[in-house]
């Protein structure tokens, strides 16, 4: 078993989980963070677990305490770093040294924030052949004579049955009736020792709950203590079984049960029970307490406190760790069927008679039914239960997630799991710290985890304890305990013309905080805007009076101060939008603006007109002369120049033309190197220059020629052909159609209509149409006549 639990612990330990859900840094998260209300850490953190405070002492220059809530990456990237943030955490901590047999851990300390949860694993682990205590609760009403009876042969035999499925039985027993107060009972001074004095019966007075036999292992004291017992009488139908099942669970010294034992409470009765507030027919108005209230063995609690509510009877089973088995005749079986539900670890058997095998089998299957089903009830401290909350999901032996926080079918040594979330909504009012336990109880297990949670609603602040908010002194303190107004009045400061204020001017300023804050102790607070937030050591800096570029303040790259960018080094402009360096101003010759401009914001403005482009690389001049000589090279390629076709181009060439290879071969005076697009796609590189002052023009003679442009031609001029063919086709097989027809069918008449065979095969014989005509005031059922018109046959003439 030590090996096991050794084991057990280390796998649970590295099954714990703990999760941190922070909501995701959007707009609402920023604002919510972000309010000129937050003047403390401890405010800001109740904003939400995306929330942190940056108690660095100059951040922002003494911006505001509104200031510094806001999300991490917001504050880290205005200059706070992740040592000067107080954040949201979650701390878990498992207990290891408490031993666990069945359930583990025991024992876990966890620390939470407001907004924060954190999930732990319990495990629970189904042992075999447990020690089994059970106890009998009857009603001992008069009509409970003959079933009374039965249950003087059940302890032997009930003994031998368990052998099968525990290791130890024990039974106990206890008796129970009503209130003993009128209108309960009746209370007339001859029926209250005797309730069955009229008919001649020695009876035993009513009782709230009697606690007759501890839990003994001996079956013939049990056999001997049945047979001395004597039923009892009451006046209404409703007896007080669920006032004596809270008595019997939380009474654990007198009824003995035994801790490492499964404790079953089998109530046996005939009738319904009474609820909460029915005590006050009697006029019993103090509820239940909750506790034992037994001297010598009986209930004295009856007549002074009502009966327990459902949600209380509950939370005393799961205390205690009780089964509770529900023995009831079919007349009643509905009624405590609705009861079972609210009762966790409960279960429901119907008998018809009280007899011996039927509660035999009765117990037998439901302690097999309640061990082999695993669930877990979780409770809050009730002062808390309203600030936090928790979820349960259990994972089953075979790995499935239940929905109802409860495993079935489980086997013995099969180990479920419980994943339980603990979260936090806020935290109470004035509060810094407050400590709350939450109790893990598997139902009906003797073993239980206990959650303790320490809810931090205040902050530390890192190890000065100064966070710089309204809840501290905004005055600094100097060593010797004073502040600087206290030592101006203490005379440490002597010249009385220094004015305390003068650190909160700006050189050359005579208005305090630049007219956007206060001064405070020699430090200005700058004022709040709904504009945005004003910042600096003289509140001159603000993130909205600045120009945009981008949607961005100077367009990301500076900050604002007095209303003008001051940008970042290597950019410049009213926006900082213009970087200082000329690298994109640049040609390949390595000249800026290729010789030609200068670099402005990162682009090129031509100086000489005469040029253009991004880099001022286009010559307009030369430009123009390449196309005054465009109709010349195009009548120059445009016919075979070699037949003596030259003179053909005289009136659009100069008188010098002449060919070569390779235009930028020439070895002549320098010239303007040129290029023309011929329709056909091909391009013609040709040379202009200037020699004794005549134009010379020379053309090259090697055109490089668009395959792709060719292949287009070809391909659209096999696509028209394609479609020229089928046209030709088509007419050409209508019109053997229509000389088909002809020739079939005979000579046409006038007036008629010749078709194939195939459109034949598609004209009805007749023309079918149904009229229904209706009188003014038709009869039940309207005339119906059903005419067939013939078609006329194809070929004849229509006659009149």
């Amino acid at each position: 078993m030590t090996s096991w639990l050794c084991t057990h612990i280390s796998v649970h330990l590295c099954l714990l989980l703990v999760s941190l859900c922070a909501v995701e840094a959007s707009g609402a998260g920023e604002s919510a963070c972000r309010s000129p209300a937050v003047t403390s850490c401890a405010e800001c953190l109740r904003r939400g677990p995306q929330c942190a405070w940056c108690f660095k002492e100059d951040f922002l220059d003494e911006a505001g305490p509104s200031q510094r809530c806001d999300l991490p990456e917001k504050l880290l990237s205005r200059g706070c770093e992740v040592d000067f943030m107080e954040q949201s955490e979650v701390k878990v901590e498992v207990n290891a040294t408490i031993s666990s047999t069945q359930v583990s851990p025991r024992d876990i300390s966890v620390t939470l924030r407001p907004g924060l949860k954190a999930s732990i694993v319990v495990a629970v682990q189904q042992l075999e052949r447990y020690p089994v205590d059970l106890y009998y609760l009857v009603d001992v009403s008069a009509s409970m004579q003959e079933n009374l009876d039965h249950l003087k042969t059940v302890g032997v035999a009930l003994s031998l049955r368990m052998t099968e499925h525990s290791s130890d039985l024990w039974l106990g027993f206890g008796s129970f009736v009503d209130k003993p107060v009128s209108p309960y009972i009746n209370v007339h001074p001859s029926k209250i020792n005797n309730p069955c004095s009229d008919y001649e019966i020695r009876c035993r007075p009513a009782h709230g709950y009697h606690h007759v036999l501890s839990m003994t292992r001996n079956m013939s004291e049990f056999t001997r203590v049945i047979k001395r017992q004597r039923i009892s009488g009451n006046m209404d139908t409703p007896e007080g079984g669920l006032d004596a099942m809270l008595q019997a669970a939380v009474c654990q010294k007198a009824v003995g049960w035994r801790p490492e034992a499964k404790r079953l409470l089998l109530l046996m009765t005939d009738q319904p029970s009474h609820l909460a507030l029915d005590g006050r027919l009697a006029g019993i108005v103090t509820p239940n307490d909750g506790l034992c209230h037994l001297e010598n063995n009986v209930y004295t609690g009856s007549t002074r406190m009502d009966h327990p509510s459902l949600g209380q009877l509950s939370d005393k089973l799961l205390e205690n760790h009780v089964y509770s088995l529900f023995a009831v005749e079919k007349q009643q079986y509905q009624w405590y069927e609705e009861l079972v539900r609210l009762l966790p670890g409960s279960y429901l058997g119907k008998l018809g008679l009280f007899q011996a095998p039927n509660l035999i089998e009765l117990v037998v299957e439901a302690y097999k039914r309640l061990l082999s089903e695993v669930a877990v009830a979780v409770s809050v401290d009730d002062k808390a239960v309203s600030r936090y909350w928790v979820s349960v999901s259990p994972i089953c032996p075979d790995g499935a997630t239940a929905q109802n926080q409860s495993c079935s079918g489980v086997q013995p040594n099969q180990t479920v799991y419980f994943n339980i979330t603990v979260g936090l909504n806020s935290c109470p009012a004035g509060v810094e710290e407050e400590d709350v336990t939450v109790m893990i109880r598997p139902v009906g297990y003797n073993e239980s985890t206990v959650v303790r949670i320490k809810a931090k609603c205040s902050c530390g602040c890192g190890p000065a304890k100064r966070c710089y908010d309204d809840s501290q002194s905004s005055c600094s303190v100097t060593q010797d305990g004073l502040n600087q107004a206290q030592r101006l009045a203490h005379g440490a400061i002597k010249d009385s013309n220094i004015d305390s204020n003068w650190n909160c001017r700006a050189a050359g300023s005579d208005v305090d905080c630049s007219g956007r804050g206060v001064c405070d102790c020699g430090r200005c607070v700058c004022d709040p805007s709904r504009l945005g937030t004003v910042y600096g050591r003289y509140c001159e800096k603000d993130d909205f009076s600045c120009p945009y570029e981008g949607g961005l303040l100077c367009g990301g790259r500076g900050v604002c101060v007095s209303g003008e960018c001051v940008c970042n080094d290597g950019w410049t402009g009213e926006s900082c939008g213009c970087p200082v360096s000329t690298a994109t101003c640049q040609s390949d010759s390595g000249l800026i603006c290729s010789g030609f401009g200068r670099c402005v914001c990162g682009q090129c403005v031509c100086d000489d007109l005469q040029f253009s482009g991004d880099l001022c690389e286009r010559n307009l001049a030369r430009q123009s002369t390449c196309q005054s000589y465009w109709k010349c090279v195009d009548c120059h390629v445009s016919h075979d120049l070699a037949q003596g076709e030259a003179g053909l181009c005289n009136n659009t060439c100069p008188p010098s033309v002449g060919y070569m290879d390779d235009a930028s071969g020439h070895t002549g005076e320098p010239g303007v190197q040129c290029m023309y697009i011929s329709k056909d796609s091909c391009r013609y590189r040709f040379l202009t220059s200037s020699q004794f002052g005549q134009t010379q023009l020379h053309i090259n003679t090697r055109p490089e020629c668009a395959s792709n442009g060719r292949l287009v031609g070809t391909f659209l001029s096999v696509c028209a052909l394609t479609v020229l063919c089928g046209l030709v086709v088509v007419a050409v097989s209508r019109l053997l159609l229509q000389t088909r027809g002809k020739s079939t069918g005979g000579a046409s008449v006038d007036g008629g209509y010749l078709c194939t065979g195939k459109d034949m095969s598609y004209i009805p014989t007749t023309n079918e149409k149904t009229v229904t005509y209706r009188r003014d005031r038709p009869p039940d059922r309207p005339l119906e006549m059903h005419i067939q018109v013939p078609k006329m046959p194809l070929g004849d003439p229509w006659q009149y």
